[in-house]
């Protein structure tokens, strides 16, 4: 079955109808960790088109996002009608998955865990590249999914992270036209071996 993307390339990112279909199909991605969601059509990724997407959908006035890498265009911050914060506090922390994170993101805590920040991270591509295997709630037995573009920092981080559950943060990988979700609760290693369990 082909996947129809949700965004075709004249849609604005900030019509509600595309930031509610958007929103249903982020919501399947942390339902099943590491299946992939199509948001645009193939090739017409352009301009940050995902990303801006993303936090049109998920950002509003009442949560604090962090831009370390500076990926949030100028013009797109009014728009979102969010709050800029250090990537210590922010609830949603955009950054470059091929950098190695510099920081330590909100992990919430043990009366508020949902209040651990979500980390939406910018990759080469989702589909081609080293193998995550991906274990936990939402997957039946494994899931395998290549990315490429990823720091390897990153998954050594979450891990720390997610030390002490229900701490810890969540994420959301995506390149020029997909995204995959990773909650807290998915249990990752590369395919070599090397683990990156929670």
């Amino acid at each position: 079955m082909k996947i129809q993307p949700i965004c075709k390339p004249q849609s604005s990112v900030w019509e509600p109808a595309i930031q509610q279909k958007a929103f249903r199909q982020l919501m399947n991605a942390f339902a099943f960790p590491g299946s992939l969601e199509t948001m645009l059509p193939e090739g017409q990724g352009h301009d940050n088109m995902v990303l801006r997407l993303i936090l049109a959908t998920l950002t509003d006035g009442e949560v604090t996002v962090a831009d370390p890498h500076y990926l949030i265009d100028d013009q797109d911050w009014p728009k979102l009608e969010t709050i800029k914060e250090a990537p210590e506090k922010a609830r949603f922390i955009v950054a470059r998955g091929d950098v190695a994170p510099k920081f330590s993101p909100a992990l919430g805590s043990l009366e508020c865990p949902e209040m651990g920040a979500t980390v939406i991270l910018g990759v080469t591509h989702i589909g081609r590249g080293e193998s995550l295997i991906m274990r936990g709630p939402g997957i039946q037995s494994e899931n395998e999914v290549a990315c490429s573009g990823l720091n390897p920092e990153w998954m050594s981080k979450r891990s720390g992270w997610n030390g002490a559950f229900p701490l810890g943060v969540d994420m959301i990988l995506f390149d020029a036209a997909s995204v995959i979700a990773i909650p807290r609760t998915t249990r990752i290693t590369i395919k070599e071996g090397q683990s990156w369990d929670m």
